[in-house]
Order: C-alpha cells, then structure tokens, then sequence
C-alpha cells in the first residue's frame, strides 16, 4: 500500500489513519482499444482487498486499470463508513470528481463499499454526480450496473449475502511491491460492538473455503510473492465445514504455513474474546508465522467495555495479553486500537486506558475519538456527551503516552539482529531499502546489492519511534 503517513509513526490520530489508508491503483496491463477504470481506496486493508477483486471482475468485462482519472472510462471510490471524517472525505472527493466528470461528460463514478452499503438509494439523491451505488456483497453485479449507467439509468445493488466469500475470484495484485499481499479468509461480522457500523455494511460472518485460500497462496508463492496477510474483520471467528471436519483458524494458519517455510504469514485483526491458545500456540510452532498479533482494545476500563458491547472486560484483555507473552515471548509485537472520549467516559476511567498502554507496552497503536455512527446501538441507546475539546486532549495524551513506549520498546532491539524481507527502496532514499521484521517493525538499511523478496539479516544500530535503523550482517543472527 501507498502509505502517505503524515509523520513517521504508527501512532495515528483519525485523520492521519484515513489519509495513510487512501490507495489509488496504477496500470495492470496493456489497455489499447478497452475502456478504462480508476480505482480509489479508502479505509482498512479489507477494502484494498476488496478493490483487487473488483479490477479482476472488471477485466473480465473489458476493463483496464488506469492511474490516471482524467482518461478513466469508469471512475470508483471504494469507501469506508466507520467514522463521519472518513465518509467527509469521500463526499469532499466526489466533488472534486465533478469538474472531471465535466470535462468528461461519459465518465461514470461509482461508490462502492461500505459507505454505499450504510446509505443505499440516498447516495444518489445526496450526491448528483454519483451513477452507481454498490455494496460489499454485489461486486459480481458491477458490470450489469455499469450497462445500466451507460443507458442514462442509475445502478444501484446493496444487497448483503450470507454467501459470498468471492472465492473463486482471482484478485489483481494493484500496486502490488511484488513481494506481500493479501487473501481475504472471511467476511463480515458477527460481534455487535455498540459503535461499530461493520456489521450494518458488511453483514454476517461467513468463511471461506479453506482449499481455495491454499491455491491462492500457492499462487502467490510461485509468482514470487514472500509474505502474505489473512484478513477478516475477526480471523480468529473463521470456521468452514469440510468433508472431514470444521477447520479453524489455527488449523487454517498451519496449512497456510505449510505452504513453505520462505513464505511469511501474518493475519488481522484478531478479537480478545476469540484468540485462543492454540493459535497462540501454532504461531509459536512456525518460524514463518510472524510473531505480531493485532488486538484491539478500544478502552481500559470494564464498565466502558460494557457499554461498548465488546463481551470481555479489562481482566480478560490482560490475560490475552499475559498468555501472548507466556506462549510467544516478551518480543511478540502487539498493536492496539482505542478510542477517546467513549459515551460517559470520565477522566478516571480515560486514565484506565492510559495505565493499559503502560500495562502492556504495546510496540504501536491506531487512536482514535469516538465517531458517532447513525444506526450503532450506541447512537441509539447513549447521548455523545464528551466535549470535542476533551476528546480531543484525551486523544492526545493517549498518542504520547504510546509515543514514548513505542520508542522504548524500539530501543530495546538496538544491538540485536533482526530477520527483514526487503520490500522495496526507503520512502527517504533510493540509497537505503526497507522491509519488516517478524515483529511488524519498519527496518531501514543500504541497499549494496540487495533486492526485493530476498531475506536479510539487519544489526540494529539506532531507531526511532517508528523505524529500525541498520546494516546487513552476514554472520549467523542471533534474534531477539
């Protein structure tokens, strides 16, 4: 993904995390004679996902990719709904859109995802410039949709399926480093957290066939691909019923790791109601399953917890956390998502989440003030009483507290030797490349002769906040 991060940490306030998360797609192949689609991403990597296999149902129709939106044919914004900003953004963009569609008068825009999934039919009303609506579930449907655009006639289809998995659906890899990707292993939600509008725009939980998520990493693999990522709105809540049995997620992850020992696998996200330890367990049985684990928190505080419907309390968090670290280790990376200024939340209990970050030491966090989302149980049952200010310093004391300890936690790796896979150049320097560590650490070294998908081994010399700075070493590492 194209991350424009604003500063150089993984310590991202609303709108830094939306801005870093706005992916725009670049030309797939050779396109003379077919029509043209632009593709603009926003919000989580289950979108980005999404908008690969709306290119693969596209092709298939004619369509080529363009990175280009002033010669685009078919103009989509994949949208996100989770917070009013990230829906501002859209809107701000379909105007922008307009002055093209203007000097384009054929163009078509569509706005796909969740965005079109929580608003249906009004999108059209609300927004003039807009031809096609389409939801999570009907990406099949686009073509149809589009030869009804093209006669004048508005297309629109939200329905949400208990089916579609798009299994059989071959993405094309947009803006692919050649080097990671991602395979989709479910979708939906069934967890009903009370601010949440995932489950309202991506409906219910349903998984995918564990076979056709093994061809698609083998596929991967043999095209040169080192690192996949499983993604789920909750991977640890994946189950499909085969002949022989249910498979579970730790079994899903052993057979994805049995792929091949050169392939590195990572999931997101995981919920602290559902890791269990025979997850935790696998992870530790695999050196290719990489030991980082995102686990969302959202509040330190129990009563707050409860009226987030998030089903554990500050107790049961710790004691995911405590097994992560018995099981995997001290170096395990763990990230974490929290909200500022929840319904009711008073300082006391703010301070409940300052003293988790301290608690747990996570390596990295996504923060957030709360986002009052129409048709949540909590827009319904609880008045959005915090004060913008209070939120907003509220969110800001959480950012420095995890600024500090990620720096801490950095510094504890400056002397060890960390196993990298090279991604690509530097976002500074063409003279320095970077890749991740096991952990999920952003690692900067010299390029000397090293190239994409190769494994390296990185002396730890300084860091920041955000970064691992270091030099390949050729001796045999000793991993921290």
């Amino acid at each position: 993904m194209d991350h424009k991060v604003a500063n150089s940490l993984k310590i991202l306030s609303e709108a830094d995390k939306e801005a870093c998360e706005t992916v725009h797609i670049t030309e797939n192949e050779p396109g003379v004679g077919k029509k043209k689609l632009f593709i603009e991403s926003y919000g989580c990597q289950m979108n980005f996902a999404d908008s690969e296999i709306v290119a693969s149902v596209m092709r298939d129709a004619g369509f080529v990719t363009t990175s280009d939106v002033n010669t685009a044919d078919l103009i989509f914004l994949n949208t996100c709904a989770i917070r009013d900003n990230a829906e501002q953004r859209v809107r701000n963009r379909l105007k922008q859109l307009s002055f093209v569609k203007k000097r384009n008068p054929g163009a078509l825009i569509g706005v796909l995802g969740c965005m079109a999934e929580r608003l249906k039919a009004n999108l059209l009303e609300e927004e003039k410039v807009v031809d096609i609506v389409t939801g999570p579930d009907a990406y099949r449907d686009l073509p149809r949709l589009v030869e009804e655009a093209e006669t004048g006639q508005k297309g629109v289809n939200v329905f949400l399926s208990r089916e579609e998995t798009y299994a059989d659906i071959s993405p094309i890899r947009l803006n692919s480093n050649g080097v990671t990707a991602f395979i989709s292993i479910m979708r939906g939600c069934d967890n009903m957290c009370s601010f949440c509008v995932v489950p309202f725009t991506r409906g219910r939980e349903r998984s995918r066939d564990a076979f056709s998520i093994i061809r698609e990493a083998n596929g991967l693999f043999a095209e040169g691909y080192r690192e996949v990522t499983l993604l789920g709105q909750n991977v640890d809540s994946y189950k499909w019923q085969s002949e022989s049995g249910t498979i579970n997620f730790a079994q899903l992850l052993e057979m994805v790791a049995r792929v091949s020992p050169d392939l590195r696998v990572r999931f997101s996200t995981s919920h602290p109601k559902d890791i269990t330890d025979e997850v935790l367990y696998t992870m530790k049985r695999y050196d290719n399953i990489c030991k980082y684990i995102h686990l969302p928190a959202q509040s330190g505080n129990s009563r707050v917890l409860e009226l987030m419907n998030r089903t554990y309390d500050r107790e049961w968090y710790i004691g995911r956390i405590n097994a992560i670290r018995n099981i995997l280790g001290e170096n395990c990376g763990i990230s974490h998502d929290m909200i500022s200024g929840f319904c009711t939340e008073t300082e006391a209990e703010h301070q409940d989440s300052l003293s988790l970050l301290e608690f747990v030491r996570f390596d990295f966090g996504y923060m957030f003030s709360y986002s009052e989302r129409p048709g949540t149980l909590a827009a319904k049952k609880f008045a959005d009483d915090i004060p913008e200010s209070v939120k907003s310093r509220r969110l800001s004391e959480m950012i420095e507290v995890q600024r500090r300890i990620s720096l801490e936690r950095n510094q504890r790796l400056v002397g060890t030797v960390q196993r990298v896979l090279v991604e690509g150049a530097s976002k500074k320097s063409e003279a320095d490349l970077s890749g991740r560590s096991d952990q999920n650490k952003v690692v900067v070294f010299p390029r000397e002769n090293f190239k994409k998908g190769e494994y390296v081994d990185v002396l730890i010399t300084e860091c920041t906040a955000a970064t691992l700075l270091g030099r390949v070493v050729q001796e045999e590492p000793v991993l921290a």
